[in-house]
C-alpha cells in the first residue's frame, strides 16, 4: 500500500501513523515516514496526531487506512482533485455497488445531494425505495478520506456524534457537525478488508495481479 501511495501524483509525502514499533519497521522498510502516535479513540484522532509532527507542516491531508491495501493511486489523484473543487475542508469517494454488495453491512454506502456532496452514510441502504430494489442513488463508499490540515485538527477535537454513535462511521460525526464533505466518483473497485473472506479475496486478486 506505501507503494500504492507513493506512486499517486500530488503526493509529497508517504507516512505510517502507529503506536506498533513492528509496524513503523515494516513502513520504514517499504519506504514510508513512520511517526509513532499514542493511543487514539479514533483513525482520524492518530491521523491528525501524526499530522502535527510532519515538518514541513502539510496542508492537505489523506488518511489512507491500512485496510485498503488495493488502493490505486489514480483514486488517490481523484481524491486530492476533489478537494481543489470549491475550497473543500473534507473529501472522500464513492463508486457503484457491486453485486451483493447493498446487503453486506461492511461495505458503507453513501447518498449525495446535487452538487456532489453527502447527505448521509449508512450501513444500510440508503436510500430505501417504496417500488423496491435497490436505487440508483445510492452508492458504495470507499474509506479514503482528505482533509486540509486545519479542519483535520479541528475536527479531532470534535465531540463524537450521535449518528457516529449508531452507525459506527466516524465520518458522520463531521456531518452532524454542519461539516460539509465532498464526495468524488472513482473507478477503483477495490474494497476494505473487514472479514477472513475479504482477507483471501485480497490475497487472491494480489497473486492474480503478480502473474
Amino acid at each position: 500500500m506505501v507503494e500504492r501511495a507513493r506512486r499517486a501524483r500530488g503526493v509529497d509525502v508517504v507516512a505510517v501513523a502507529t503506536d506498533d514499533p513492528r509496524i513503523a519497521a515494516a513502513a520504514e522498510r517499504a519506504g514510508a515516514v513512520a511517526i509513532m502516535t499514542g493511543p487514539a479513540a479514533t483513525g482520524t484522532d492518530r491521523v491528525a496526531e501524526a499530522a502535527r509532527k510532519l515538518l514541513p507542516a502539510p496542508e492537505i491531508v489523506v488518511n489512507l487506512q491500512g485496510d485498503e491495501p488495493l488502493i490505486e493511486p489514480a483514486a488517490i489523484e481523484t481524491l486530492l482533485a476533489a478537494m481543489a473543487e470549491g475550497g473543500a475542508e473534507m473529501a472522500t469517494l464513492a463508486r457503484p455497488l457491486d453485486p451483493g454488495e447493498a446487503e453486506r453491512p461492511q461495505v458503507v454506502k453513501v447518498v449525495t445531494d446535487l452538487t456532489g456532496h453527502a447527505l448521509y452514510f449508512s450501513r444500510a441502504v440508503i436510500p430505501h425505495r417504496r417500488e423496491g430494489g435497490v436505487s440508483a442513488l445510492c452508492r458504495a463508499h470507499v474509506g479514503i478520506y482528505a482533509f486540509t490540515a486545519a479542519f483535520l485538527e479541528r475536527f479531532a477535537k470534535l465531540a463524537p456524534g450521535r449518528l457516529e454513535g449508531e452507525e459506527a462511521l466516524e465520518q458522520l460525526r463531521a456531518l452532524e457537525h454542519g461539516v460539509r464533505i465532498r464526495v468524488a466518483e472513482t473507478a477503483y473497485r477495490g474494497f476494505g478488508i473487514d472479514t477472513l473472506e475479504d482477507l483471501e479475496r485480497a490475497r487472491a486478486l494480489l497473486a492474480a495481479r503478480r502473474h
